[in-house]
């Protein structure tokens, strides 16, 4: 078991700018490699932004030209704003780093955090996350839909170059709900530089998911995006959430049994 803090930098009237928590990260992450400071987890909001990941294609950015932040984290393109928590974990962990682990911990601290609000969420294979599961994989069913969104055929299917960001609201990722789509709730991005992380997650309290529809959110083109108030239909707030997923975090991180990642060898 290890120590861990929680630190609020600032939310609402008091969200933090992007580059001020990104020089704020890099600072703790030195001190915790020196173990000037035990482990620890910043938590606030942002105004407004776009940052990308390392393998962000051009074809996934806003279409005229927002400025987007690169960064040095995995991943690729998200957007970052009131409504939504933030959460930065920079942990120490035995080398060789077990990334997927860490990955996987966040994952279930944010699951169990929304199921203390009543809302089920899971894991998507090969996409990291929190996501809701649509209640349909079948386009023909899909599109049959009552009271949303519906889809008569999907091109996203069998068109590469197909860009939803072009061809109307049915395919924006703020109204994967309506089509009955799988949607995520909460995006995971980190880095590990010396043993200690970097980055972590946004979970999706109550936004404005419409930033999402100006960009290809994770590089997913047919999936979209969720947030609690949304799911459960009432507002919830940042200030709601953040002990709940304080405690979850908590308990996940500081009492996981921390393993070095299992290098297999082959023999000469």
């Amino acid at each position: 078991m290890s120590e861990l803090r929680f630190v609020r930098m600032g939310f609402g009237a008091e969200a933090v700018e992007y580059q001020e928590a990104w020089d704020e990260q890099r600072r703790v992450h030195t001190a915790r490699f020196l173990d000037e400071v035990p482990d620890t987890c910043l938590l606030l909001e942002h105004p407004p932004v776009y940052t990308a990941g390392r393998r962000t294609a051009d074809s996934e950015r806003p279409l005229d030209g927002t400025p987007v932040i690169d960064v040095d984290r995995g991943g690729k393109i998200t957007w970052h704003g009131p409504g939504q928590l933030v959460g930065y974990p920079i942990q120490k962990l035995p080398r060789p780093v077990d990334v997927v682990a860490h990955v996987r911990r966040l994952e279930e601290a944010l699951i169990r955090t929304c199921a203390e609000f009543g809302l089920e969420t899971s894991r998507v294979e090969g996409r990291s996350g929190v996501w809701i599961l649509g209640d349909t994989k079948d386009p023909a069913e899909r599109s049959s839909a009552l009271g949303g969104l519906s889809l008569d055929f999907d091109p996203r299917l069998t068109d590469e170059e197909f860009d939803p960001r072009l061809n109307g609201p049915e395919y924006a990722p703020s109204n994967a709900g309506q089509r009955r789509e799988d949607r995520k709730i909460a995006a995971i991005g980190i880095r590990v530089a010396k043993g200690v992380t970097m980055h972590g997650f946004a979970l999706n309290v109550n936004p404005d998911n419409a930033w999402f529809d100006r960009i290809i959110p994770c590089g997913i083109r047919d999936a979209g995006v969720a947030s609690l108030a949304g799911e459960l239909g009432r507002d919830v707030t940042i200030a709601e959430v953040l002990p709940v997923a304080e405690k979850h975090l908590g308990d996940i991180l500081a009492n996981a049994d921390l393993k070095p990642r299992v290098v297999e060898r082959t023999p000469a």
